[in-house]
């Protein structure tokens, strides 16, 4: 062993570390003795409570599950099975007072041991015991029905021993506190005695549904009153399957009414479960919202199916909407927060019930013009689906939205978001306005007259916010909060949130050439140019511009419909999108923000539009209508010139972009005028690459678009010739490439030449390697002789790799015939000669070609 210390200092060491071991070792055992002392003296005071004869260290009988509790279940299992036998099988054997005496005193045994359990803290032994004694008292009725009366109904003589059983099993209960099991099994029994009765005596449904909506009511005084929790849970389980199938059955015979005094019956247990769910409801906070929530739906249905029999058959859901409405205002009443919430869940229930029963009917109007489509200036579409109930969707949906504006008013207590009722509100507004047409049945003038007018409303809402926020009372909490806040300082200082975005703010950055809000150019990223303080995550959801996005959406799905529902005529056609053109244009001049960038967008949109329909009504050939097509992208690339770095620019020119694509599949069938369509596109593209902000992108497209154009219009002449294909993509390309090295002497030659070079050698030798004349590969290897010169002249190795590659491959492809002659001329041992002198020479010379090859990489590494 290698000691770091001297032995008598590491010594030393070692004894100081036994010395503290033993002392901690003595702090243990002390500690260890004082535990065991405290354990005994707690066993001793324990002892007592275990009772006589019980042993130190054993659990009572009721502690967890143990070997001796499923002892205990066995028994009363086999007990129980043993009981079941003699009365089904052994029963006939014995006379009726051996009969009445063996169950008797089998009956009371079973009874009354547990008492005698339960004073000697037997409890799982007694609940046991019980258990089979419960059982016997089941056994004992079926035995008196089969000894005694077998002449009875068995559904009524059901219903008496239940009601008795019933009664035994809560009085047992109650008697014998110390067991579990009775007054549970007594709840179990007391579900059966009523709805028993009812079937026996034969009389209808709502006679039944009658009696067990009695059982609910007993079980929900039984819930509100017990004390154990597992009669409660029995009991609240009972109530929720007895009441609601009382409340299924009083729905389904209200709906099933024909005539008004039909439907009063089934509207009077309606009521009554409704007052028995308001009642649980007030009693129970726990449960109060659902549990109220279920008595107002029954108290819309009981009222609905009165008045469903007496409207016509249209109106059955705007009367359940009336029932509703009234549910409403009911909230009105000090309540319990809980019951006042689940009543304003039923009435919303309700109320989306009703509007998803007219939702058909809005997409019928947004969608049934998609067929003309099939026929385009053929006609209005024929509707040759008809809805159930058609004629009353307006009505219901402008109800519901009338609601959900109030809504706020109207709850107090649930405190709903406002800010989506009332986009909610907004939108159902104008579905009801949709769904007029149909319901109506208007021709196709006022059809499209409506759908023109409320997508115009929908447009002028999301660009001006502000024209309906006196009608939002978030709007106006929202104005009031603005307004009582500082103004901030800066260019964005007329900026509110009332839906006006700051006319003086807006126009000053629109003036400085940048859009509201945008950092100048002394300006850091993420930082304000205001001094207002920052906005709360509350602000996230402002009612004005959520506002303004739900009509934008509106505007938009009512623009395509009356777009579509246009092209069933020609002037039709001229006049929806000559509105829808002047509406968005209009909306995107007065709108901000998102809001003006979409409505400009589908302005281009429904401009494209217009050129195609006005193209095929002057019965131009499509590939005109494609050349025609070029105007949009056009002059959406003036009017970025003139925005500037506006959004609303790149979002115009993106969107007029997407018209070149159908202009050129226009003009696919026509190559002269697809490569005039290409080339107009490049045009308008390498004016666009003027600007600054565009030049990347937009010349890149340019250049791609005058490539194609000039492929194009060689194919459509019959040019086969490679070279007329290739020099106009090289050329520009090594220009390219020249002053990228004039500007960046270290760029790599591969980067600056490599392409433009490829481009026009390969396919050369290509078409060189499968043309039998001399001329071509002439020329190629003179131009790939220059190539390989000027790479070695000028240091640059891809001009030299490249040429030189081709030159070789061209030179072989010329010599090769030779060659062939050569080597059939030669006797057939020399060239296995010749190849086997030149192994040998290279072998000699092996390290001297080394040399060579390394000082060529060299010589390729230092070029550029």
């Amino acid at each position: 062993m290698e000691n770091v210390l001297p032995p008598a200092e590491e010594l030393r060491l070692i004894d100081r570390e036994l010395v503290q071991l033993d002392s901690r070792r003595a702090q243990l055992l002390t500690r260890r003795a004082w535990l065991l002392t405290a354990l005994r003296a707690a066993d001793h005071a324990a002892a007592p409570a275990r009772g006589p004869g019980r042993p130190p260290g054993t659990s009572a009988e009721t502690s967890p599950p143990s070997a001796q509790n499923v002892l205990l279940t066995l028994g009363g299992i086999l007990l129980t099975v043993a009981a079941v036998a003699f009365t089904l099988v052994s029963w006939g054997h014995m006379g009726i007072g051996g009969r009445a005496l063996v169950l008797g005193a089998v009956t009371v045994t079973a009874l009354g041991t547990p008492l005698l359990l339960l004073r000697r803290g037997l409890v799982s032994t007694a609940e046991s015991v019980a258990a089979l004694g419960l059982v016997l008292t089941v056994l004992d009725a079926y035995a008196l029905r089969r000894a005694v009366l077998p002449s009875t109904d068995a559904v009524a003589y059901t219903a008496v021993a239940a009601a008795v059983l019933t009664a035994v099993w809560a009085a047992y209960g109650h008697a014998v506190g110390g067991l579990r099991l009775p007054l549970p099994a007594a709840v179990v029994a007391g579900q059966l005695p009523l709805p028993l009765w009812a079937l026996a005596a034969g009389d209808s449904v709502e006679v039944t549904a009658w009696a067990t909506l009695a059982t609910a009511g007993l079980d929900v005084v039984i819930a509100l009153t017990a004390r154990r929790a597992a009669v409660r849970a029995l009991a609240v389980a009972g109530a929720v399957t007895a009441g609601g199938w009382s409340l299924l059955t009083g729905a389904w015979l209200s709906v099933s009414a024909d005539a008004p005094a039909a439907s009063v019956e089934p509207a009077l247990l309606l009521l009554a479960a409704g007052a028995l769910a308001v009642g649980a409801a007030w009693r129970a906070p726990a449960a109060a919202a659902a549990t109220s929530t279920a008595g107002g739906l029954a108290a819309v249905a009981a009222a609905g199916g009165v008045l469903r029999t007496v409207v016509p058959a249209d109106w059955a859901v705007p009367a359940y909407l009336l029932c509703a409405a009234a549910l409403l205002t009911a909230v009105r009443v000090r309540m319990p927060r809980g019951v006042l919430t689940g009543l304003g869940v039923a009435s919303g229930l309700v109320h989306g019930a009703a509007a998803l029963w007219a939702a058909p009917v809005v997409l019928l109007a947004l969608t049934g013009p998609a067929a003309t489509l099939e026929d385009v200036w053929g006609g209005a579409p024929v509707r040759d689906v008809v809805l159930p109930g058609a004629a009353t969707a307006p009505v219901v949906l402008a109800a519901v939205a009338v609601t959900l504006w109030a809504a706020p008013r109207f709850l107090p207590a649930a405190q709903p978001s406002r800010p989506a009722v009332e986009c909610g509100a907004l939108v159902l507004v104008w579905s009801a306005v949709v769904a007029a047409p149909v319901a109506l049945s208007l021709p196709l003038g006022p059809t499209l007259a409506v759908q023109l007018a409320v997508t115009a409303a929908a447009l002028a809402t999301a660009a001006r916010p502000s024209l309906v926020a006196a009608l939002l009372p978030t709007a106006a909490e929202a104005k009031g909060e603005a307004g009582a806040q500082p103004r901030p300082a800066g260019p964005l200082a007329g900026s509110t949130r009332d839906g006006h975005d700051g006319h003086d703010g807006h126009d000053a950055a629109e003036s400085s050439g940048g859009p509201a809000g945008a950092t100048g150019p002394g300006d850091t990223p993420g930082e304000e140019r205001t001094s207002a303080p920052p906005r709360s995550a509350a602000g996230a959801l402002d009612p004005v511009r959520t506002l303004a996005g739900t009509a934008l959406a509106c505007g938009l799905a009512s623009a395509a419909g009356a777009a579509l529902l246009g092209l069933a005529s020609r002037p039709a056609t001229f006049t929806a999108l000559g509105v829808l053109v002047v509406v968005t244009a209009v909306a995107a001049v007065a709108a901000r923000g998102l809001v003006r960038i979409v409505v400009a967008c589908a302005a281009v949109v429904g401009t494209t539009g217009l050129v195609t329909a006005a193209g095929a009504a002057a019965e131009l050939p499509g590939h005109h209508v494609g050349l025609a097509l070029l105007a949009v992208p056009a002059a959406a690339a003036l009017l970025g010139a003139r925005l500037g770095r506006h959004p609303v620019a790149a979002a115009v020119e993106a969107t007029a972009a997407a018209t070149v694509a159908i202009a050129v599949a226009l003009a696919v069938p026509h190559p002269p005028t697809l490569a005039l369509v290409l080339a107009l596109a490049g045009v308008v593209a390498a004016g666009t690459a003027v600007r600054a902000e565009r030049r990347p992108l937009a010349g890149y497209a340019a250049a791609v678009l005058f490539v194609t154009a000039t492929w194009v219009r060689l194919a459509a002449s019959g040019v086969d010739v490679p070279e007329a294909y290739t020099l106009p993509v090289s050329v520009p390309a090594l220009a390219v490439g020249a002053l990228r090295r004039r500007r960046d002497p270290s760029a790599s030659s591969w980067a600056a030449y490599g392409p433009g070079l490829a481009a026009t050698l390969a396919p050369s030798l290509l078409a060189a390697w499968g043309d039998t004349d001399w001329p071509r590969p002439l020329l190629l290897g003179i131009a790939a002789l220059g190539v390989t010169l000027a790479g070695a002249r000028l240091r640059l190795r891809a001009p030299l790799v490249l040429g030189g590659l081709t030159l070789a491959l061209d030179a072989l492809h010329e010599l090769a015939p030779y060659v062939v002659q050569v080597v059939d001329a030669l006797p057939r041992w020399l060239p296995p000669a010749l190849a086997g002198l030149l192994l040998l020479a290279v072998g000699a010379t092996y390290e001297q070609r080394l040399r060579d090859a390394r000082r060529l990489r060299e010589t390729l590494g230092r070029m550029r």
